[in-house]
């Protein structure tokens, strides 16, 4: 009994293995597979064969109407570094050097004037226009580069001179300048076109000078009042643009001073106020090329926090005056190398309105000119 159990009992073990060596088989053999299976076809998100995208692929040559040939997705700009210039197409000055000195000039296309910039001290010719391949130490400071390329706009040729040192002098750098200009106007056949000047500060004094021995229309004398009480002024002197700064009283003073002498001579004169007004970051950002709005943010924040500004975001001194790129280096927000210390420094005596060339009056500047086209 005992023995005839034990045999049922294997029959029954043994068919039960069976089974279940097939169902163990069977799985093993689907897993074999399945991995063979992936091997052979990885699944699309598989790191180790995903492709790089390709360049979309050009549109047919007949695209629809008003695009154009080829359509390129949408891009976000790409923000320039806090010290990069940015330069405008509208310069391609020439340049030469002679008698000592820089000279650098553009001709528009047929031209109706010419106008010859005079520079304050420590300026150069090289101030006025935008680095090129033609003027690769040019440094386009902001004033004086918006005020060329408004003359350029105006097909009025643009002559600058840089002087024999750090400001001008009167006595044979007058004579070569004189020289400059003649000898400049004679060779680009300019002789027939109206002569206008302007210069600033030590400029403003030289021009006001030169316009005793070269016939212009009319002249332009910004933040200075001219040399006029050392000399005779002849009876032909050009009608005279004086453009200065609000907080300048002592030189308000002499311009209308000198602005009655010559009235009392007959001479046409004019006169041109800046007030000053609130420094913020916008105002920075646009008249300052390469400089990004998120430094001049930071920056309107430094002056309130030393204390530069007053509470209707007025300066309280002259850009000349205040460590503001110090504040800015010691927060780390720009480095001792910073290339646009001298645009932005520019720009706050502007708004601080004592002493600093402008183009804030381009407008009444150029209708000056405009008006003494025909001469005197």
């Amino acid at each position: 009994m005992w023995i005839g159990s034990e045999t049922a009992a294997q029959r029954h073990f043994h068919s039960s293995f069976k089974r279940r060596a097939i169902v163990y088989s069977s799985l093993g053999f689907i897993l074999f597979a399945f991995i063979f299976l992936i091997k052979q076809n990885p699944f699309p998100n598989s790191q180790s064969q995903i492709k790089p995208l390709e360049s979309p692929q050009k549109l047919p040559q007949n695209p629809l109407p008003n695009s154009q040939s080829e359509i390129k997705p949408l891009e976000s700009p790409p923000k320039l570094p806090q010290n990069q210039l940015t330069f405008s197409s509208k310069f391609n000055p020439s340049l030469y050097h002679t008698n000592g000195t820089e000279v650098i000039y553009q001709i528009p296309d047929s031209p109706k004037a010419v106008l010859f910039i005079a520079h304050g001290c420590t300026i150069h010719a090289y101030d006025f226009w935008d680095k090129s391949p033609n003027c690769s130490h040019c440094t386009g400071l902001p004033e004086e580069r918006i005020f060329v390329l408004q003359t350029l706009e105006k097909n009025i040729a643009v002559l600058t001179i840089s002087s024999l040192g750090e400001c001008w002098t009167f006595t044979k750098e007058m004579e070569n300048v004189e020289w400059i200009i003649k000898n400049w106007v004679e060779t680009n056949n300019l002789g027939n076109l109206p002569k206008f000047a302007i210069g600033a500060s030590s400029g403003g004094y030289f021009v006001s000078a030169l316009a005793t021995k070269i016939e212009f229309n009319s002249i332009c004398i910004m933040i200075a009042e001219g040399v006029f009480e050392q000399m005779d002024i002849p009876k032909n002197y050009p009608p005279t643009l004086f453009v200065h700064m609000a907080k300048d009283k002592i030189r308000a003073s002499l311009i209308r001073s000198n602005m009655a002498e010559l009235i009392e001579k007959g001479i046409e004169v004019k006169e041109i106020r800046c007030e000053e007004f609130p420094v913020d970051a916008d105002f920075l950002a646009k008249r300052v090329p390469g400089l990004e709005i998120g430094l001049t943010v930071k920056l309107i924040e430094v002056l309130r926090e030393k204390r530069f500004l007053d509470e209707r975001g007025y300066l309280k001194k002259d850009g000349r005056d205040i460590k503001w790129k110090e504040a800015l280096v010691e927060k780390k927000l720009i480095d001792e190398k910073f290339e646009l210390f001298r645009h932005i420094n520019e720009e706050l005596n502007v708004a601080y309105s004592y002493h600093e060339y402008t183009s804030l009056k381009n407008d009444e500047i150029f209708e000056w000119f405009e008006s003494h086209m025909k001469g005197n």
